[in-house]
């Protein structure tokens, strides 16, 4: 089991105007903001999303385990679909976008309750508001880590933004990528997205390559790639000082 470590990055979050909190199931640890405190709906979603996925592992145990896409079952319940169509398009396994598919479940879950909901889930959110919004790029050790975000326009969201890295929290990379973030209107495809990006960054100058890839992959937006004090970036991003 991952070892837990204190997210202290959410105290820097301002999220004027909502109310936020934390809730953990297991190694499930959501930060979320809505217009009203929705505590035990939350809980009851991540509930929901977990036992669909532990139903499912215990009779597909190759969902938990594969690091290469799975065929389509279309006798799978409503999360494990998305995981697998969304790893699909970017050749991962099923579980690289996780912990993105959970943020998004829940927080459809909770947009039937509040008009404004950010679910974030270890560095993976899902996001919508009535205002624009600024998401913080954190790269570890990297010159460029908390210095500029990504501003998000209301006309993109609702909206997933994902990050790997391979110096940073335990999430598995084969690269050497500080961050690599990505945007889409589908979290487990750009939680996948990020995975699979971040593992092609072997040197600093698979950059280039790797920002010409995503943005020929269909369903994501726009991204960036943090190696050092070297970055790239794609798509529709908008990067703003913070």
């Amino acid at each position: 089991m991952p070892q837990y470590r204190e997210r202290t990055y959410r105290k820097r979050v301002s999220a004027k105007d909502l109310i936020c909190f934390s809730v953990a199931v297991k190694e499930t640890d959501l930060w979320v903001c809505a217009d009203k405190n929705l505590e035990k709906e939350t809980r009851d979603l991540i509930f929901d999303c977990r036992h669909q996925l532990e139903s499912y592992i215990k009779s597909h145990p190759e969902f938990q385990n594969s690091l290469v896409p799975l065929m389509a079952d279309p006798y799978a319940p409503p999360i494990v679909k998305e995981m697998i169509r969304a790893t699909g398009k970017v050749d991962v396994g099923p579980m690289a976008s996780v912990a993105g598919a959970i943020a998004q479940y829940v927080a459809m879950g909770l947009l039937k309750l509040t008009d404004q909901v950010i679910v974030e889930n270890g560095g993976d959110i899902f996001l919508k508001a009535d205002r624009p919004l600024t998401v913080s790029v954190f790269a570890g050790t990297s010159p460029l880590s908390g210095r500029f975000g990504l501003l998000i326009p209301v006309s993109q969201m609702p909206l997933g933004v994902c990050s790997s890295s391979a110096t940073v929290g335990h999430s598995l990379s084969r690269g050497i990528a500080d961050v690599v973030c990505t945007l889409s209107s589908s979290a487990a495809l750009a939680d996948g997205a990020a995975t699979a990006l971040g593992n092609r960054v072997k040197k600093k100058r698979d950059l280039e390559e790797v920002a010409r890839w995503a943005d020929q992959t269909d369903g994501i937006l726009g991204g960036i790639a943090i190696v050092g004090d070297t970055m790239a970036t794609w798509g529709g991003i908008e990067l703003v000082e913070v």
